[in-house]
This record gives structure tokens, C-alpha cells and sequence, in this order.
């Protein structure tokens, strides 16, 4: 995993054309939710937006799930005036639009001041990076998405269906982990994934059928650069959704879209370089570095699962025997726990953390499972068994919640979660999801009426 250049995937910092008059720029900046805002600007003010001239409200990165400001909640927009920050472009990000005529470029949003704003998801990664760098030392991530593909149609009407081709007869075909028949069935869209990522430069690589009718998973090359290794993730998915719109098709990243069939997860495969180079989780080196990790990100699961499950349907993921860990525990190349060590020794020894549903923010994640093993290396912190270990046996791992305002409070109470994001935005986080939850809550819903109305 270590020893692979990032070179190859470098974006493209290919500027447009001087005469494209009629192209654009889309300039992002992503929300608490991992969903990308922001603004068009015409291609010929690229320099404009490069030298930080572009504006966006404060308030755009604290909007909820229904993109409503809350201010009563936050104080963050009507109340003082709904003030503006300065979008900083990230010029590596810059990348043509494949699907459109023009480019996209990430941002992280700044106060006038020139400090990053606290609430900034890209931000929030690159300090937890600069952490690791003041010990000599460079986190190596690599992301896996699950999604699932949807007659659009249906998803328009709520009412999540395969594409046409995966239902011979009206039916979905069933599980088709691994069938080539199944890729084979909707491979125009599957190609158009494949070259929108090659125009993007967006390392991915193994494209593979999932269990669930229309489920696909993508595994995107690791990269010795934690940000871009998120940014990877997060073009990634508006590059899924605008190839399935280009074929009559829609798209979702939501965690549980089927009451039975298989959740969508977001896998994140973590090593750690030294400043020569070497990985420092090879136990052939003596240093006990994996463990030391292992045993941070043990330590901070229940308190991040807030970040890794982000909303009421991503608790629907965590079922028994579906490849979803609902125990916090470890093992040794084994699916089934939260976190997976595939490899110990040599160059490609690494962890994979299995928790996060394809439905949460790529950055908040990888802030939050890298900030875990910062804090286990810095303080030598011991491992729990792993679930294979004879000691496991005789003990029962700490279950993770199925509830979403348990993980709520654990969340908004935990030390651990304050030094990873900042005391500002934990508190600010947990009131904006606490508001989600109850409006949820409060909602009565289809399921409700058809099991009680009739009985009760």
C-alpha cells in the first residue's frame, strides 16, 4: 500500500481555454453533510476565483440535511447578519467537467481574517494531517465506496428500483456479489463511470458487483495525502451521479436504501509513512505502531459514531450478518469486525476501518478515524484482544448503538471528539444532528399506519 506514487493521479492544473467565454467554473464548498455547495462562475474569471475573490455565506457550512440555516440553533446566520467568507480554491483540485462544458474546483472556506473557518470539513482533515506531521510522519489513505444504482424514475418517486436490465421479468435478480453477468447488464454506465474518473484523474481502480440488485463497489488507489484522498471521494460521487444521469439512470450513496437487501459502506485502508519512507505500522519493525493504533481507534469508535453513521437511516446499516460491524472489535483480515487488519508486515500493512456508511462525510470520517490513531500512537494505547484471539472468546465486545441520538450524546459529551474537531464545532455538530433526529422523530410514516392504524 506504501509504496505506490501518488504521481500518477496528480489533477490536472490545466487552465481553460482564454476564448471559452461560455464555459464555467463550479466552485465547491462542501457542508457538514459532505454535500458540495457553492456557485458557477464564467470560465474567464478563473483567476478571480483562484486569488480567493469568490464569496460564500458563513452559515453555508452549518445548513442541515434539508439545507435550512437553523440560526435559532446556530447563531450563525440572520442573527449576525449572515455575514460572507472567502472561498480559498485548492488549485490541485481543479478538474474539467466531463459531463459538462467546463471545470470544478474544492475550496475551503476562510474567515476575512485568513484562518480557516471552524467549521470547514476540508480544513478540519489538513489540521489533523499537520498533526501527524509534526511527528515525521505522513497518513496513507485509501477510500472504498459502495453505491447502488436506481431506475430514475423510481427514485424520483421514492421508490428505489434496479435499473430495468438487473430485473429479467420485473424482479430483481437477487444477490449478484461478484457476477460479471450483472456488470455485463449495465456496462454502458459502468464505462462512463470508469472514463469520467480517467478524465478527472480520479485514481479508481477495481469496479466490482456488490450483494445487493444494482450494488457496486469502487476501490479508489491510496494516496499518501489524506485531503486528497477525500477529494478522490468526494468527486467520485457527483462523478457516479452524473454518469448514471447520462444514461437514463440515477444513483445513491444512502447507507440503507432497501429494507432487504445490503447497506452501503464507506471502507477507509490507513498506513502511516515515516520521513523515509517506511511504513510504520510493519510489525517486523519491533515498534508496536500498529497496535498503538489499533488500540486509539478502539478507543474513540463510540464516541465518533455520530460522524461515521451522520443520519437516522444510517443506523438501519448495522444489522448481524451482513458484512455491517455492530460490535466495536478488531481482526486480523476478517470481515466481519469494525476494524480490519488485511495486512501486518511489510510495505502494505495497514488497518480498514469498516464502520462508515457510504452516506457520511468522506472528510469528517477520515478526520475522525485519523485523529483515533494519532491519539493511540502518542499515548501507546493497548489493543483489545482481536475477535480471533482466545481471550476474545471469553468476553463480549461493547456493542455500537442503533441509536442515533445515543450516538448524539456520546458524541456531544466525549473529550476525545473536542481535541479532533474543536470544541466549536462538536457542539455545533451535535445540536444540528439532535435537531434532524427529533424532526425525524416526530414524523409519522408510512410503516406506522400500516402497523398500527389498523390493530391499536
Amino acid at each position: 500500500m506504501a509504496q505506490i506514487s501518488q504521481a500518477p493521479f496528480a489533477r490536472s492544473t490545466d487552465r481553460p481555454p482564454e476564448d471559452a467565454a461560455t464555459d464555467r467554473v463550479e466552485v465547491l464548498c462542501i457542508d457538514m453533510n459532505g454535500i458540495p455547495r457553492g456557485k458557477w462562475v464564467p470560465a474567464e474569471q478563473l483567476d478571480k476565483v483562484m486569488e480567493g475573490q469568490v464569496r460564500l455565506p458563513l452559515s453555508t457550512q452549518s445548513l442541515d440535511i434539508w439545507g435550512e440555516d437553523n440560526d435559532a440553533l446556530t447563531g450563525l446566520s440572520q442573527s449576525i447578519g449572515d455575514p460572507d467568507r472567502v472561498c480559498h480554491a485548492d488549485e490541485r483540485t481543479l478538474t474539467p467537467l466531463p459531463w459538462a462544458k467546463g471545470h470544478q474546483v474544492l475550496t475551503t472556506l476562510h474567515d476575512l481574517n485568513g484562518t480557516p473557518s471552524f467549521m470547514d470539513p476540508r480544513a478540519m482533515l489538513a489540521a489533523v494531517v499537520e498533526r501527524f506531521r509534526r511527528h515525521g510522519w505522513t497518513p496513507v489513505v485509501a477510500i472504498e465506496l459502495e453505491f447502488y444504482l436506481l431506475d430514475a424514475e423510481a427514485r424520483h418517486a421514492l421508490e428505489p428500483r434496479p435499473p430495468a436490465p438487473l430485473c429479467p421479468g420485473g424482479d430483481p435478480r437477487g444477490q449478484q456479489l461478484y457476477e460479471l453477468e450483472t456488470m455485463d447488464a449495465v456496462a454502458p454506465v459502468l464505462d462512463t463511470i470508469r472514463a469520467f474518473a480517467r478524465a478527472q484523474n480520479i485514481p479508481a481502480d477495481t469496479l466490482i458487483a456488490e450483494f445487493g440488485p444494482g450494488q457496486f463497489e469502487v476501490n479508489l488507489w491510496h494516496r499518501p495525502d489524506a485531503l486528497a484522498a477525500a477529494d478522490d471521494a468526494l468527486y467520485f460521487k457527483r462523478l457516479v451521479a452524473q454518469a448514471a444521469r447520462h444514461h437514463g439512470l440515477a444513483s445513491t450513496f444512502m447507507a440503507k436504501p432497501y429494507t432487504d437487501q445490503a447497506g452501503s459502506g464507506m471502507h477507509l485502508h490507513v498506513s502511516v509513512l515515516d520521513e523515509d519512507g517506511n511504513n510504520i505500522f510493519d510489525r517486523d519493525n519491533g515498534a508496536g505502531h500498529l497496535d498503538a493504533a489499533i488500540g486509539g481507534v478502539m478507543h474513540s469508535l463510540l464516541d465518533g459514531q455520530a460522524i461515521f453513521a451522520p443520519h437516522g437511516n444510517s443506523y438501519r446499516r448495522f444489522q448481524p450478518d451482513s458484512f455491517a460491524p455492530i460490535e466495536c472489535n478488531w481482526g486480523r483480515d476478517h470481515r466481519g469486525a469494525a476494524v480490519r487488519v488485511p495486512e501486518w508486515q511489510g510495505a502494505a500493512a495497514r488497518l480498514e476501518h469498516r464502520v462508515a456508511g457510504a452516506d457520511a462525510n468522506p472528510y469528517l470520517v477520515a478526520t475522525a478515524l485519523l485523529g483515533g490513531i494519532l491519539h493511540g500512537l502518542e499515548q501507546r494505547i493497548a489493543p483489545p484482544p482481536a475477535i480471533e484471539d482466545e481471550a476474545h472468546a471469553r468476553q463480549r465486545s461493547e456493542h455500537l448503538t442503533h441509536d442515533w441520538l445515543t450516538a448524539l450524546e456520546r458524541f456531544a459529551a466525549s473529550p476525545a471528539m473536542a481535541d479532533i474537531f474543536g470544541t466549536a464545532y462538536r457542539d455545533l455538530y451535535a445540536r444540528i444532528k439532535r435537531h434532524e433526529a427529533r424532526e425525524l422523530m416526530a414524523r409519522v410514516t408510512d410503516v406506522d399506519r400500516q402497523t398500527y392504524l389498523s390493530r391499536l
